[in-house]
């Protein structure tokens, strides 16, 4: 199964887009489910029809579900939310308040997820695109696997371990606090290799892959590049940047004359920052897209002849790694000679030029103390060497 997820600031037009490739996509002859994950489903929106909980065909061979995460909370949380919310209850909480405060930050959009592990297994699509959260929330979600790892390697053991001794002697005293059982437990592992499944599922480059949806706009820019640094710290392949809403060239107004002057200059930053990702573009329509026939000239639009299911880049333009104590940044530039390379650091963005190009590679927020102490080139790939 073919797997496309879209993410961006919010208010770029991602849902748009993420439609528009699933139609575009079914057209061809693929059976194709587009799948929101945002709690904030505008799905129905682009379609201009209602769209539920359950798959609902919208054009032949095209499926559209706004995700309800009641059945994956029954399938995955129960256990835990019963005895969170029991401690609550212990501590004096309402039973009310005490189910309201047992559901985490992010539920909706984890649960999301989780049905992408149930559609892959189910296979009843070609392919699976996904309208995600904004860009902050959906890096949060995709970086949780890595994030819990380490607590479910290294201390959730010891906790079952500590619960089992104590549990005889929670029972017999109301001073302290219900333990948790070892189906609590084992919900919480469960949960957890789901998650991984996941993470598997959306890190494997040859069927799945990100594209990031972005404005010709200054800050939108900015988090799209932020947010393409933390994909490959990942490991999430990104295999193209799609740029929406643009000025057509055509458009002689004065009054939009600073505008195309500023999107020309924030283009030829993009094509800097992304680079060597395939940049697809869409103007600014003169209409709202939504509707199949509004969604389809948006499609023709961003890839015209392009199969909207291509993986459209399966490289790396960089990575980072650990090295003794500190990190290299590893970039992928063919042909470059180190006499030609201009390479300096500035807070958390690494300036790379080479002739009269260059390129800006931002860093995560945690390298910016880190100074450069120097570059080699080794085959096809330029490594910058980072500490403190």
């Amino acid at each position: 199964m073919r797997i496309i997820l879209y993410t961006g600031k919010g208010g770029v037009g991602k849902t748009s887009v993420a439609a528009a490739t699933a139609l575009k996509a079914s057209r061809s002859g693929k059976k194709v489910l587009v799948m929101s994950t945002d709690p904030a489903h505008s799905l129905s929106d682009a379609f201009d029809a209602k769209v539920g909980p359950e798959p609902k065909e919208m054009a032949s061979g095209l499926y559209a579900q706004e995700m309800d995460p009641s059945s994956m909370m029954e399938e995955y949380w129960a256990e835990i939310q019963n005895y969170v919310t029991a401690v609550f209850e212990w501590q004096g909480t309402t039973d009310v308040a005490a189910d309201e405060l047992a559901m985490l930050p992010g539920m909706d959009e984890l649960f999301g997820l989780l049905t992408v592990r149930r559609h892959r297994r189910e296979g009843l699509y070609d392919a699976l695109i996904l309208d995600a959260a904004p860009t902050g929330e959906t890096l949060k979600l995709l970086s949780l696997p890595d994030q819990m790892s380490w607590y479910v390697d290294k201390i959730l053991p010891i906790q079952r371990r500590i619960a089992s001794i104590a549990r005889p002697l929670a029972r017999r005293t109301r001073s302290l606090p219900p333990l948790p059982e070892d189906s609590v437990f084992a919900a919480g592992q469960r949960f957890y290799d789901a998650l991984s499944e996941v993470e598997d599922i959306l890190t494997d480059r040859k069927n799945a892959s990100i594209r990031l949806v972005t404005n010709a706009e200054k800050m939108v820019i900015a988090e799209a590049r932020r947010a393409y640094t933390y994909l490959n710290l990942y490991d999430y392949g990104v295999d193209a940047v799609i740029v929406n809403r643009l000025l057509p060239e055509t458009v002689s107004d004065p009054y939009f004359s600073r505008w195309l002057e500023a999107q020309t200059e924030h283009l030829q930053t993009i094509e800097e920052s992304f680079s060597p990702l395939p940049i697809l573009k869409a103007r600014l329509f003169d209409r709202e897209m939504y509707g199949l026939e509004a969604l389809s000239a948006l499609s023709e639009d961003v890839f015209g002849d392009v199969d909207p299911l291509e993986m459209l880049y399966e490289g790396e333009a960089h990575s980072i790694v650990k090295n003794g104590d500190g990190y290299e940044v590893i970039l992928n530039l063919p042909f470059v000679e180190k006499a030609n390379l201009d390479l300096s650091k500035r807070g958390a963005e690494l300036l790379v030029r080479i002739g009269g190009y260059k390129r800006n590679v931002l860093l995560p927020d945690s390298m910016a103390r880190l100074s450069a102490s120097g570059a080699k080139v080794e085959g096809n790939q330029l490594k910058v060497r980072l500490h403190e």
